[in-house]
């Protein structure tokens, strides 16, 4: 599919911001205690990974 530049650099920006949240949830999983949080942080892991993938699809589908 034929995106606008623009278009492609916004969800490279999307990608960039949640690899961001990916690793941060990730690494404060580790250091949390409390099972809810816990919870919460691993629920924000799942769809951060399912939106990267996505992210991946568009970007490697879009013509440079």
């Amino acid at each position: 599919m034929d995106y606008a530049l623009h278009e492609v650099l916004e969800v490279q920006e999307m990608t960039a911001f949640k690899t961001v949240c990916l690793t941060k949830s990730k690494t404060m999983k580790a250091l949390v205690s409390d099972p809810q949080l816990k919870a919460i942080m691993q629920h924000d892991v799942d769809i951060s990974t399912r939106q990267l993938q996505e992210f991946a699809s568009i970007l490697s589908n879009a013509k440079h």
